[in-house]
């Protein structure tokens, strides 16, 4: 250990202590051993350093910041440098405002469109997230500052996400959720890792042995600190035992009892608690050497590097008729509130309060264009027809009409999953109206994931701006009258409509068990190998130039199990437009045998090419790029045969291909027990199909009734009591109080609420502050369990020793 002679002049209890934190924010100082308390803040797309309540959500209580697009379409930018970048930016400002730690970025897979906080993660392919992610902590590290990494692992739904266990498949875990978390730790050496709120095949994150002991450290070397999400704590012995160091927030110390009293009688060495606080001395000792004292920052700097990040991951989807840029003469009408007003970010813990916020209005009034602008629909309630009308009226006065649309704050946040992959409806209908009357009508869309866009044949272009930051607006007038030529991909398929999603039907259903049936058959690598149609596919997004492949070619047709193989490809911008294409490199397994996708991403490269130039592309590809993982072995295995070597411009737009025969690896791995649909990818898949890749029959989730309640149930599993529906009545009206809004529909009080009654009441002690004592809840727990006399008599004691303080 690094930090022995300070770790042996500390007591057992104040080790214990050292583990949780301090508040909210801030780890635990300990004079006497002279350690210092660090702080730690969201966010993975801009600072959210609160300004007066401890754990407010709201804009309105957190410092300014630049809000930077968020991840979901930053990763559309699929620009390293630029992810980099935006990273050494957030550092600058986490210098500024004396922040040690930023919790992010979030690599979790988009596995199913409906995750309420998928614009938080950046793909559906574990490849593009791993690369997004480690640029985006190599650049926030190079300045000194922390991150932690998050949210290891499986969590890839809000819906129960406290109570809910992830179902995965050996395969599925190693091939598609963990490889991000690899590549970043492997490669960037972020801090810190955050595990998930959720368990993983059983267990909890936070608890869990053998991903973060075995997986994380083991394998992959990980030397840094494991903190628990907040309010995450599973079994904080066990969480000890398995290598978590941090418990945010500590704030009570509910767990340190237990701890103590494990140590005491062997249930747990102390070897595994020196082990974490050596651990976060380390974190702490050199947080604390990098503060800098009154460090500034160019607030426009960083409100151009967000325009020019939202512009270069912007997503150009469609472009018939080459209607788009839009030119100064014509006549123009924009339409659709979101252009006065954008949706610029997702709700919950990452809300940034923004140093500056443009629109897409102050856009084209900055770059000297005229347009007439008509609301078109309200942010807030139904459609309003008279508005619909005078946009239609607007639209046919014009030459062209820009209708900004899409998905309005309530729709997708942190703390519940979307129920539609619908945009509201007085949106869709604004859509078709304003297309019937002006044919030339172009649709910006705002949102963190897919919709459904059912007006799509009548509209001639599209551009995708997703949750594009405080400069978005900006950003999108640039692109609009072709000051940025759009150079964007899409880092998640776009479906028809969700029933053709592969988890559609068990994901939404999964509640406290979800299963992941569809194993490795996540985004394009379901939908290219079944076939199916989509509305836009993986890696597509346009350009105002156009470009030529040829020239592949491979090092050699064969190779070994072990070594290496060079592909270069010649890439020609043959367009009357400078422009940057992305050159994506996809592997497949052409020799029969266990089951795998057609195809997967195993590089890329974005490059600028002035109209006329031409640059040779090079790739180097090891073994690992052609093997999957055996869970009989537990370990990678690159199978013998022939490999395709597809590279294009999308995943369903492939210009080139070659074959390697890959040589010594293993032979002959077909497998007949493997259920049907995992080789052919027709129908649903089953429950029963599943348990045979799991290994294991799922045992149904049995609800606790009254006499089998704990710490770890929740107020909705309890409240067949009479006494805690009164008690949820009670802290719901202080929720409402406190909260300051009335709203069903505001996201982040419908985070708050579904928290409140889906958290487990240990976890409600941890992010109480106080307010929701360890006696009150254990009280509630034994009424709820049908002790009345016994539970009243613990809350009754709990106040008469509050008021006696």
């Amino acid at each position: 250990m690094k930090h022995q002679e300070i770790i042996a002049t500390m007591n057992l209890t104040d080790k214990i202590a050292f583990c949780s934190g301090a508040s909210q924010w801030k780890t635990k100082g300990f004079q006497m051993y002279s350690i210092p308390s660090i702080l730690m803040t969201d966010g993975p797309h801009g600072l959210r350093k609160v300004l007066t309540s401890e754990d407010a959500l709201g804009d309105e209580v957190s410092h300014n910041a630049t809000c930077f697009p968020t991840a979901s379409a930053t990763a559309c930018s699929w620009d390293r440098a630029l992810l980099q970048e935006m990273g050494q930016a957030l550092a600058d400002e986490a210098l500024k405002e004396q922040v040690s730690v930023i919790l992010g970025p979030g690599v979790n897979i988009q596995r199913n469109p409906l995750c309420g906080r998928n614009f938080e993660y950046f793909s559906e392919d574990p490849y593009l997230a791993g690369e997004m992610g480690t640029a985006w902590i190599r650049g926030v590290q190079s300045k000194g500052i922390g991150v932690s990494l998050k949210h290891f692992a499986g969590n890839n739904q809000e819906h129960l996400r406290m109570t809910s266990d992830s179902l995965i498949d050996e395969r599925a875990l190693r091939e598609i959720y963990l490889p991000a978390f690899e590549k970043a730790v492997k490669t960037a050496r972020p801090i810190t890792v955050m595990c998930a709120y959720n368990k993983l095949n059983g267990t909890y994150c936070s608890d869990h042995a053998y991903l973060l002991r075995e997986i994380l450290r083991g394998e992959w070397g990980f030397e840094g600190v494991v903190i628990s999400d907040w309010g995450g704590m599973g079994d904080r012995v066990k969480a000890f035992e398995a290598g978590l160091d941090l418990e945010m927030p500590g704030v009570v110390g509910l767990f340190d009892a237990d701890v103590l009293a494990a140590v005491e009688k062997g249930g747990l060495a102390e070897e595994r608690i020196d082990e974490c606080v050596d651990r976060l001395l380390e974190m702490v000792d050199a947080a604390d050497k990098n503060k800098k004292i009154n460090f500034t920052y160019d607030v426009e700097s960083h409100h151009q590097l967000a325009r020019k990040i939202a512009a270069h991951s912007a997503v150009l989807l469609k472009n018939q008729d080459g209607i788009l840029p839009i030119q100064s003469y014509q006549k123009i009408a924009v339409i659709g509130a979101l252009a006065k007003f954008p949706r610029y970010q997702g709700a919950g813990s990452s809300i940034v309060n923004p140093t500056k916020l443009s629109s897409a209005l102050d856009g084209f009034k900055a770059l000297g264009f005229e347009i007439s602008y008509y609301p078109g629909y309200l942010l807030k309630g139904v459609g309003s027809q008279t508005l619909v009308d005078e946009a239609v009226v607007g639209a046919n006065k014009s030459d062209i009409a820009i209708i900004f649309a899409g998905l309005t704050g309530e729709y997708e946040s942190e703390g519940f999953d979307r129920n539609t992959l619908s945009m509201p409806e007085s949106q869709n209908e604004l859509i078709r109206r304003v297309a019937a009357a002006q044919p030339n009508t172009v649709v910006v869309l705002a949102g963190g994931a897919p919709v459904e866009m059912p007006w799509l044949p009548q509209v001639k272009a599209v551009l995708n701006m997703l949750l594009s930051g405080q400069a978005g607006g900006l950003a999108a007038a640039d692109i609009l009258t072709g000051k940025v030529n759009p150079s964007g991909k899409l880092a998640a398929t776009y479906p028809i409509r969700y029933a053709e999603v592969p988890s559609a039907g068990f994901y939404e259903e999964g509640g406290r068990l979800a299963q992941y049936r569809e194993s490795i058959y996540v985004g394009y690598r379901y939908y290219d190998k079944a076939g199916k149609e989509v509305l836009f596919p993986f890696g597509h997004g346009l350009s105002y130039t156009t470009f030529e492949y040829r020239d592949l070619s491979l090092s050699s047709s064969e190779m070994q199990a072990a070594g290496a193989l060079k592909v270069a490809v010649t890439v020609k911008n043959t367009g009357e437009r400078d422009g940057a294409e992305i050159v994506q490199l996809y592997i497949g397994d052409l020799t029969p045998g266990i089951f795998r996708p057609e195809k997967e991403l195993r590089d890329f490269s974005k490059i600028f090419l002035n109209t006329g130039e031409e640059k040779q592309v090079e790739f180097t590809l090891d073994s690992r790029v052609f093997s999957f993982y055996d869970p009989d072995s537990r370990a990678w295995m690159v199978p013998e045969g022939v490999y395709q070597i597809s590279v294009g411009s999308s995943s369903r737009d492939i210009r080139l291909q070659d074959r390697v025969t890959v040589r010594g690896a293993i032979r002959d791995l077909a497998d007949a027990s493997i259920p049907a649909w995992y080789r052919q990818l027709t129908g649903k898949v089953s429950s029963t199909d599943f348990e045979s890749i799991l290994g294991r029959p799922i045992e149904p989730v049995k609800s606790p009734r009254a006499g089998e309640y704990s710490l770890s149930s929740t107020f909705q599993e309890m409240r067949e009591s009479l006494v805690i529906r009164m008690v949820m009545r009670y802290y719901m009206k202080i929720l409402v109080e406190n909260y300051g809004s009335t709203e069903p529909n505001d996201p982040n009080f419908r985070m708050v609420v579904e928290g409140f009654k889906n958290k487990p009441l240990k976890n409600m002690v941890v992010m109480s502050k106080g307010v929701f004592p360890p006696e009150i809840a254990r009280g509630l727990v034994d009424i709820a369990n049908g002790k009345l006399f016994k539970g009243a008599m613990r809350i009754i004691r709990n106040k008469s020793s509050s008021h006696k303080k």
